[in-house]
Protein backbone atom coordinates (compact mmCIF):
# COMPACT_ATOMS: atom_id res chain seq x y z
CA UNK A 1 0.00 0.00 0.00
CA UNK A 2 1.64 3.05 -1.04
CA UNK A 3 2.45 6.09 1.34
CA UNK A 4 -0.56 8.28 -0.03
CA UNK A 5 -2.99 5.81 0.55
CA UNK A 6 -2.44 4.94 3.50
CA UNK A 7 -2.30 8.55 4.44
CA UNK A 8 -5.71 8.93 2.98
CA UNK A 9 -7.10 5.88 5.48
CA UNK A 10 -6.09 7.55 8.66
CA UNK A 11 -7.29 10.74 7.31
CA UNK A 12 -10.76 9.19 6.92
CA UNK A 13 -10.74 7.23 10.02
CA UNK A 14 -9.55 10.71 12.10
CA UNK A 15 -12.38 12.02 10.23
CA UNK A 16 -14.96 9.63 11.07
CA UNK A 17 -13.45 9.39 14.95
CA UNK A 18 -13.97 13.59 14.97
CA UNK A 19 -17.49 13.13 13.65
CA UNK A 20 -18.29 10.41 16.45
CA UNK A 21 -16.88 12.83 19.19
CA UNK A 22 -18.90 15.55 18.19
CA UNK A 23 -22.00 13.48 17.88
CA UNK A 24 -20.93 12.36 21.24
CA UNK A 25 -20.52 15.40 22.68
CA UNK A 26 -23.86 16.74 21.75
CA UNK A 27 -25.36 13.83 22.96
CA UNK A 28 -23.65 13.78 26.67
CA UNK A 29 -24.18 18.16 27.10
CA UNK A 30 -28.08 17.10 26.19
CA UNK A 31 -28.25 14.29 28.66
CA UNK A 32 -26.31 15.84 31.19
CA UNK A 33 -28.29 19.09 30.99
CA UNK A 34 -31.91 17.19 31.46
CA UNK A 35 -30.41 16.39 34.96
CA UNK A 36 -30.18 19.97 35.55
CA UNK A 37 -33.65 20.73 33.98
CA UNK A 38 -36.22 18.11 33.84
CA UNK A 39 -38.26 18.67 37.34
CA UNK A 40 -38.09 22.79 37.13
CA UNK A 41 -38.94 22.25 33.36
CA UNK A 42 -42.63 20.00 34.72
CA UNK A 43 -42.80 22.68 37.15
CA UNK A 44 -42.47 25.53 34.50
CA UNK A 45 -44.79 23.79 31.69
CA UNK A 46 -47.96 23.28 33.94
CA UNK A 47 -47.74 26.90 35.78
CA UNK A 48 -48.95 29.22 32.96
CA UNK A 49 -52.00 29.69 30.68
CA UNK A 50 -50.87 32.84 29.16
CA UNK A 51 -50.05 31.54 25.35
CA UNK A 52 -47.47 34.51 25.52
CA UNK A 53 -45.66 33.16 28.64
CA UNK A 54 -46.17 29.59 27.01
CA UNK A 55 -44.33 30.43 24.20
CA UNK A 56 -41.32 31.74 26.35
CA UNK A 57 -41.56 28.55 28.28
CA UNK A 58 -41.27 26.76 25.25
CA UNK A 59 -38.16 28.40 24.50
CA UNK A 60 -36.49 28.50 28.01
CA UNK A 61 -37.18 24.72 28.91
CA UNK A 62 -35.94 23.42 25.24
CA UNK A 63 -32.83 25.82 25.61
CA UNK A 64 -32.23 24.08 28.90
CA UNK A 65 -32.63 20.48 27.84
CA UNK A 66 -31.31 21.02 24.42
CA UNK A 67 -34.17 18.76 23.34
CA UNK A 68 -37.63 19.97 22.19
CA UNK A 69 -38.50 15.80 21.71
CA UNK A 70 -38.54 16.12 25.69
CA UNK A 71 -40.45 19.13 25.58
CA UNK A 72 -42.82 17.81 23.39
CA UNK A 73 -42.91 14.65 25.36
CA UNK A 74 -43.30 15.97 28.81
CA UNK A 75 -46.66 18.07 27.13
CA UNK A 76 -48.00 15.05 25.87
CA UNK A 77 -48.05 13.24 29.29
CA UNK A 78 -49.42 17.03 30.37
CA UNK A 79 -52.19 17.08 27.65
CA UNK A 80 -53.24 13.40 28.35
CA UNK A 81 -53.26 13.65 31.97
CA UNK A 82 -55.94 16.20 32.08
CA UNK A 83 -52.87 19.04 33.32
CA UNK A 84 -52.72 21.47 30.03
CA UNK A 85 -55.52 21.49 27.22
CA UNK A 86 -54.25 21.14 23.36
CA UNK A 87 -55.01 24.53 23.33
CA UNK A 88 -52.49 25.70 25.47
CA UNK A 89 -49.61 23.18 24.67
CA UNK A 90 -49.27 24.55 21.36
CA UNK A 91 -47.75 27.72 22.14
CA UNK A 92 -45.30 25.40 24.19
CA UNK A 93 -44.72 23.75 21.40
CA UNK A 94 -44.38 26.84 18.91
CA UNK A 95 -41.21 28.15 21.45
CA UNK A 96 -39.67 24.41 21.27
CA UNK A 97 -39.33 25.08 17.74
CA UNK A 98 -37.36 28.20 18.55
CA UNK A 99 -35.43 26.86 21.35
CA UNK A 100 -34.33 23.69 20.17
CA UNK A 101 -31.87 25.94 17.11
CA UNK A 102 -29.76 27.23 20.25
CA UNK A 103 -27.08 23.86 19.40
CA UNK A 104 -26.36 24.97 16.42
CA UNK A 105 -26.00 28.51 17.54
CA UNK A 106 -23.19 27.20 20.07
CA UNK A 107 -21.46 25.25 17.51
CA UNK A 108 -21.18 28.13 15.27
CA UNK A 109 -18.97 29.52 18.23
CA UNK A 110 -16.52 27.58 17.05
CA UNK A 111 -15.38 29.38 14.30
CA UNK A 112 -15.72 32.55 16.65
CA UNK A 113 -11.83 33.28 15.79
CA UNK A 114 -11.83 33.04 12.01
CA UNK A 115 -14.22 35.98 11.12
CA UNK A 116 -15.07 35.00 7.81
CA UNK A 117 -15.92 31.47 8.87
CA UNK A 118 -17.86 32.57 11.60
CA UNK A 119 -19.93 34.87 9.60
CA UNK A 120 -20.89 32.03 7.24
CA UNK A 121 -21.70 29.53 10.06
CA UNK A 122 -23.32 31.88 12.42
CA UNK A 123 -25.44 33.06 9.21
CA UNK A 124 -26.53 29.54 8.34
CA UNK A 125 -27.47 28.90 12.57
CA UNK A 126 -29.41 31.84 12.31
CA UNK A 127 -31.42 31.29 9.62
CA UNK A 128 -32.79 28.10 11.19
CA UNK A 129 -34.08 30.81 14.31
CA UNK A 130 -35.54 33.43 12.19
CA UNK A 131 -37.67 31.12 10.20
CA UNK A 132 -38.83 29.43 13.44
CA UNK A 133 -39.26 33.56 14.69
CA UNK A 134 -41.04 34.53 11.65
CA UNK A 135 -43.27 31.61 11.55
CA UNK A 136 -44.51 32.33 15.58
CA UNK A 137 -45.04 36.05 14.34
CA UNK A 138 -47.54 35.15 11.68
CA UNK A 139 -49.03 32.12 13.29
CA UNK A 140 -49.02 32.19 16.74
CA UNK A 141 -51.45 35.71 16.92
CA UNK A 142 -53.67 33.91 14.83
CA UNK A 143 -53.71 30.73 16.78
CA UNK A 144 -54.60 32.50 20.26
CA UNK A 145 -57.74 34.13 18.20
CA UNK A 146 -58.77 31.43 16.77
CA UNK A 147 -57.33 28.28 18.05
CA UNK A 148 -57.27 26.61 14.41
CA UNK A 149 -54.19 24.43 14.69
CA UNK A 150 -56.05 22.76 18.00
CA UNK A 151 -59.30 22.27 15.88
CA UNK A 152 -57.22 20.80 12.60
CA UNK A 153 -54.81 18.56 14.97
CA UNK A 154 -57.86 17.41 16.98
CA UNK A 155 -59.84 16.29 13.97
CA UNK A 156 -56.62 14.79 12.30
CA UNK A 157 -55.76 12.50 15.60
CA UNK A 158 -59.17 11.42 15.56
CA UNK A 159 -59.15 10.61 12.17
CA UNK A 160 -55.46 8.47 12.56
CA UNK A 161 -55.78 7.74 16.51
CA UNK A 162 -56.50 3.89 15.46
CA UNK A 163 -53.60 3.49 12.94
CA UNK A 164 -50.41 1.82 13.98
CA UNK A 165 -47.35 3.06 14.24
CA UNK A 166 -43.91 1.50 13.72
CA UNK A 167 -40.89 2.02 16.33
CA UNK A 168 -37.47 3.62 14.37
CA UNK A 169 -34.09 2.38 14.93
CA UNK A 170 -31.67 4.97 15.81
CA UNK A 171 -28.19 4.21 14.71
CA UNK A 172 -26.79 7.27 16.07
CA UNK A 173 -28.58 6.72 19.53
CA UNK A 174 -27.26 3.02 19.32
CA UNK A 175 -23.59 3.61 19.19
CA UNK A 176 -23.52 7.00 21.15
CA UNK A 177 -26.28 6.49 24.09
CA UNK A 178 -24.91 3.34 25.94
CA UNK A 179 -21.46 5.05 25.98
CA UNK A 180 -23.42 8.29 27.53
CA UNK A 181 -24.84 6.22 29.61
CA UNK A 182 -21.83 4.86 31.29
CA UNK A 183 -20.50 8.06 31.42
CA UNK A 184 -22.53 9.77 33.32
CA UNK A 185 -22.86 6.79 35.60
CA UNK A 186 -19.00 6.63 36.47
CA UNK A 187 -19.55 10.84 36.77
CA UNK A 188 -22.03 9.75 39.82
CA UNK A 189 -24.94 11.93 37.38
CA UNK A 190 -23.44 14.76 38.10
CA UNK A 191 -25.25 17.49 35.25
CA UNK A 192 -22.18 20.44 36.48
CA UNK A 193 -19.39 17.72 35.41
CA UNK A 194 -21.57 16.30 32.54
CA UNK A 195 -22.11 19.57 31.29
CA UNK A 196 -18.55 20.51 31.11
CA UNK A 197 -17.22 17.42 29.80
CA UNK A 198 -19.39 17.99 26.86
CA UNK A 199 -18.93 21.29 26.00
CA UNK A 200 -14.95 20.54 26.18
CA UNK A 201 -15.33 17.62 24.22
CA UNK A 202 -17.71 19.69 21.81
CA UNK A 203 -15.33 22.52 21.39
CA UNK A 204 -12.56 20.17 20.50
CA UNK A 205 -14.23 17.90 17.98
CA UNK A 206 -15.29 20.48 16.01
CA UNK A 207 -12.36 22.68 16.24
CA UNK A 208 -10.15 19.66 14.50
CA UNK A 209 -13.10 18.77 12.35
CA UNK A 210 -13.53 21.73 10.59
CA UNK A 211 -9.56 21.62 10.04
CA UNK A 212 -9.83 18.17 8.68
CA UNK A 213 -12.59 19.47 6.35
CA UNK A 214 -10.70 22.07 5.09
CA UNK A 215 -7.21 21.01 4.65
CA UNK A 216 -7.99 17.54 3.56
CA UNK A 217 -11.78 17.33 2.38
CA UNK A 218 -12.84 20.22 1.46
CA UNK A 219 -11.76 20.52 -2.38
CA UNK A 220 -13.70 16.79 -2.66
CA UNK A 221 -16.71 17.63 -0.79
CA UNK A 222 -17.94 20.74 -2.59
CA UNK A 223 -17.70 18.54 -5.59
CA UNK A 224 -19.57 15.95 -4.13
CA UNK A 225 -22.55 18.36 -2.58
CA UNK A 226 -22.70 20.53 -5.55
CA UNK A 227 -23.36 18.10 -8.04
CA UNK A 228 -25.20 15.29 -5.99
CA UNK A 229 -26.38 15.77 -2.42
CA UNK A 230 -27.71 19.74 -2.49
CA UNK A 231 -27.84 20.02 -6.20
CA UNK A 232 -31.38 21.42 -5.83
CA UNK A 233 -33.28 22.90 -3.23
CA UNK A 234 -35.88 20.05 -2.96
CA UNK A 235 -33.05 17.54 -2.84
CA UNK A 236 -31.96 20.33 0.07
CA UNK A 237 -34.79 20.02 1.91
CA UNK A 238 -35.39 16.06 1.86
CA UNK A 239 -31.27 15.33 2.75
CA UNK A 240 -32.75 17.53 5.58
CA UNK A 241 -35.96 15.38 6.05
CA UNK A 242 -34.27 11.82 6.00
CA UNK A 243 -31.53 12.79 7.89
CA UNK A 244 -33.51 13.84 10.82
CA UNK A 245 -35.79 11.11 10.82
CA UNK A 246 -32.83 8.79 11.10
CA UNK A 247 -31.14 10.35 13.68
CA UNK A 248 -34.33 11.35 15.43
CA UNK A 249 -32.87 15.02 16.04
CA UNK A 250 -33.17 18.18 14.35
CA UNK A 251 -30.20 19.54 16.38
CA UNK A 252 -28.01 17.06 15.25
CA UNK A 253 -28.79 17.39 11.98
CA UNK A 254 -28.78 21.09 11.87
CA UNK A 255 -25.58 20.98 13.47
CA UNK A 256 -23.79 18.99 11.18
CA UNK A 257 -24.22 21.36 8.54
CA UNK A 258 -22.67 24.32 10.69
CA UNK A 259 -18.90 23.00 9.91
CA UNK A 260 -19.78 22.48 5.77
CA UNK A 261 -21.21 26.17 6.08
CA UNK A 262 -18.14 27.56 7.85
CA UNK A 263 -15.52 26.08 5.41
CA UNK A 264 -17.28 27.17 2.49
CA UNK A 265 -18.57 23.87 1.56
CA UNK A 266 -22.28 25.20 1.14
CA UNK A 267 -24.03 28.30 0.49
CA UNK A 268 -26.53 29.38 2.36
CA UNK A 269 -29.46 29.16 0.16
CA UNK A 270 -28.61 25.08 0.24
CA UNK A 271 -28.33 25.43 3.69
CA UNK A 272 -31.91 27.15 3.80
CA UNK A 273 -33.87 24.40 2.71
CA UNK A 274 -31.80 21.36 4.40
CA UNK A 275 -32.82 23.56 7.68
CA UNK A 276 -36.60 23.11 6.98
CA UNK A 277 -36.17 19.65 5.73
CA UNK A 278 -35.13 19.15 9.03
CA UNK A 279 -37.60 20.83 11.25
CA UNK A 280 -40.51 18.93 9.35
CA UNK A 281 -38.21 15.49 9.81
CA UNK A 282 -38.29 15.78 13.45
CA UNK A 283 -42.33 16.25 13.72
CA UNK A 284 -42.49 13.13 11.36
CA UNK A 285 -40.66 11.18 14.07
CA UNK A 286 -42.44 12.08 16.73
CA UNK A 287 -45.67 11.38 14.79
CA UNK A 288 -44.68 8.22 14.39
CA UNK A 289 -43.54 7.55 17.43
CA UNK A 290 -47.49 9.50 18.71
CA UNK A 291 -48.99 6.73 16.44
CA UNK A 292 -47.49 3.86 18.24
CA UNK A 293 -48.69 5.07 21.84
CA UNK A 294 -52.35 5.15 20.25
CA UNK A 295 -52.76 7.95 23.00
CA UNK A 296 -54.88 10.80 21.32
CA UNK A 297 -52.99 13.47 23.34
CA UNK A 298 -49.92 12.75 22.31
CA UNK A 299 -51.47 12.07 18.20
CA UNK A 300 -53.03 15.37 18.34
CA UNK A 301 -49.96 17.10 19.87
CA UNK A 302 -47.79 15.50 17.25
CA UNK A 303 -50.10 17.25 14.70
CA UNK A 304 -50.13 20.30 15.77
CA UNK A 305 -46.24 20.49 15.69
CA UNK A 306 -46.68 19.05 12.19
CA UNK A 307 -48.97 21.25 11.00
CA UNK A 308 -47.02 24.56 12.75
CA UNK A 309 -44.12 23.64 10.80
CA UNK A 310 -45.92 22.67 7.42
CA UNK A 311 -47.43 26.17 7.45
CA UNK A 312 -44.66 27.55 8.12
CA UNK A 313 -42.98 26.16 4.98
CA UNK A 314 -45.61 27.29 2.58
CA UNK A 315 -45.14 30.79 3.87
CA UNK A 316 -41.75 31.12 4.11
CA UNK A 317 -40.30 29.36 1.26
CA UNK A 318 -41.86 30.87 -1.49
CA UNK A 319 -39.95 34.25 -0.32
CA UNK A 320 -36.80 32.56 1.11
CA UNK A 321 -34.38 35.46 0.38
CA UNK A 322 -36.21 37.49 3.05
CA UNK A 323 -35.05 34.93 6.29
CA UNK A 324 -31.69 34.25 4.06
CA UNK A 325 -31.32 38.26 4.10
CA UNK A 326 -31.90 38.40 7.54
CA UNK A 327 -29.65 36.11 8.72
CA UNK A 328 -26.89 37.46 7.10
CA UNK A 329 -27.45 41.19 8.66
CA UNK A 330 -27.40 39.31 11.93
CA UNK A 331 -24.63 37.42 11.02
CA UNK A 332 -22.79 41.01 10.10
CA UNK A 333 -23.54 42.30 13.14
CA UNK A 334 -22.35 38.99 15.63
CA UNK A 335 -19.10 39.51 13.71
CA UNK A 336 -18.13 43.12 15.19
CA UNK A 337 -17.44 41.88 18.26
CA UNK A 338 -16.93 38.11 20.07
CA UNK A 339 -19.29 39.34 22.81
CA UNK A 340 -22.34 40.31 20.27
CA UNK A 341 -23.15 36.58 19.31
CA UNK A 342 -22.79 35.13 22.84
CA UNK A 343 -24.85 38.35 23.98
CA UNK A 344 -27.52 37.07 21.55
CA UNK A 345 -27.51 33.41 22.52
CA UNK A 346 -28.15 34.53 25.99
CA UNK A 347 -31.00 37.56 25.06
CA UNK A 348 -32.72 35.14 23.46
CA UNK A 349 -32.51 32.22 24.73
CA UNK A 350 -32.35 32.70 28.34
CA UNK A 351 -32.63 36.42 30.00
CA UNK A 352 -35.62 37.92 27.85
CA UNK A 353 -37.90 34.53 28.66
CA UNK A 354 -36.80 34.61 32.07
CA UNK A 355 -38.21 38.02 32.68
CA UNK A 356 -40.90 37.53 30.41
CA UNK A 357 -42.19 34.60 32.85
CA UNK A 358 -41.12 35.96 36.10
CA UNK A 359 -42.90 39.38 35.51
CA UNK A 360 -45.60 38.43 32.64
CA UNK A 361 -47.33 35.26 34.19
Amino acid sequence: MSDSKSSMYIRVALLFGLLYLFLFSIGLLGSSLKLFGAGFAETLITTTSNPLVGLFIGILVTSLVQSSSMTTSLLVGFVGGGLMTVENAIPIVMGANIGTTITNLLVSLVHIKRSNEFHRAFAASTVHDIFNIMAVAVFLPIQIKTNFLGHLSTKLAGVFSDFGGMTLFNPLGAITKPVIKSLLLFLDNSALIGSLLGGVMLFVSLTYLVKVLKLVFLTRLTGLFQRYVFKTMFRSFLVGLVITVMVQSSSITTSLIIPLAGSGVLSLIQIFPYTLGANLGTTATAMLASLATGNIAAVTIAFAHMLFNLLGIGVFFPIRRVPIFLATKVADFAVKSKVIPIAIIAVLFFIVPLMLITFWR
